[in-house]
């Protein structure tokens, strides 16, 4: 039976960062436009972190009964690990997804606007066939693809426009930034796997790309964040805070470049992880306050 601390490791407390993100830039998007709505933001953080907890149950699950986690260098697989049997992770994957889905339900009937309940549900549809399913996207490559749109323009515009009915210039620039760094996390950790996915079939874009392609895609999406705080920063000057940052993409990114490999990575995928989350506070309190 599975310990709390273990259920807790399991949840993969490291990407909560790309939960929080999210919403913080949208947040910042609907300030920067006088649009701010507490309860609005709160609602959809609750929804947003509690489907990132859920699809990392799911994963999971998925993984485990497949067997793609047998050998895996990183977080504890409660599945894979035999720490949990897979029905109680299962469970607790669609309990994450239930609290969610009421709290969205709620957040659209607050907002008034109905038609982001058929929203949420897709985003539902898609944190459990990333890895779930007969034929889960997840093993074809086009997890980035969906992590882009879900964590990019749907969580990030979803946010600005429950708490101001509408989706700005500002908005739209700070979801292309998380949304692509959302991307590098899931590049920098299916990097790390290349070699263990390779030999369970499990075909993602940087088995697609290979090696050094995946190397030169994880720059360009940490770099080009980057360039969009200089974008944003000709509507906002308090954008430029977004390249604190480089603090922690930096090292990072040289690791990525310096060819890192296995547990070299895990600290790149902390980093580019908290290094969104860097992003998107500065630059909602720029956004904010400009």
């Amino acid at each position: 039976m599975a310990t709390v601390a273990e259920w807790v490791e399991g949840a993969r407390p490291r990407t909560l960062p790309t939960a929080i993100a999210p919403v913080l830039a949208g947040t910042g998007a609907a300030a920067g436009v006088a649009g701010f709505d507490p309860l609005a933001a709160v609602l959809a953080l609750i929804v947003s972190v509690a489907l990132v907890i859920g699809v990392n149950y799911a994963n999971d699950y998925s993984d485990g009964v497949r067997g793609t986690d047998d050998d895996r260098v990183g977080p504890l697989r409660l599945v894979g690990s035999g720490a949990a049997q897979p029905y109680k992770v299962k469970r607790a994957a669609f309990t994450c997804f239930g609290i969610g889905a009421v709290a969205g339900v709620v957040l659209s009937l607050y907002s008034g606007h109905w038609w982001l309940i058929v929203v949420g549900a897709v985003c539902l549809l898609g944190a459990w066939f990333y890895t779930g399913g007969s034929r889960p996207y997840g093993y074809r490559g086009l997890g980035e693809v969906a992590v882009f749109v879900f964590f990019g323009p749907v969580a990030v515009l979803g946010t600005e426009f429950v708490q101001t009915g509408r989706a700005s210039g500002l908005g739209i620039g700070a979801s292309v930034g998380v949304g692509l760094l959302a991307c590098a996390v899931l590049v920098a950790n299916n990097l790390r796997d290349i070699g263990s996915d390779v030999d369970t079939g499990k075909r993602t874009l940087a088995v697609v790309l290979g090696d050094r392609d995946t190397r030169v895609l994880y720059a360009a999406l940490v770099v080009v964040p980057l360039g969009m705080t200089l974008v944003l920063s000709l509507r906002a000057w308090g954008a430029l805070a977004g390249l604190l940052a480089l603090i922690l993409l930096g090292p990072a990114l040289r690791r990525v470049l310096a060819g890192s490999t296995g547990p070299q990575l895990i600290p790149v995928l902390r980093d580019t992880a908290l290094g969104l989350l860097v992003w998107s506070a500065a630059t909602a309190l720029g956004l904010a306050l400009t």
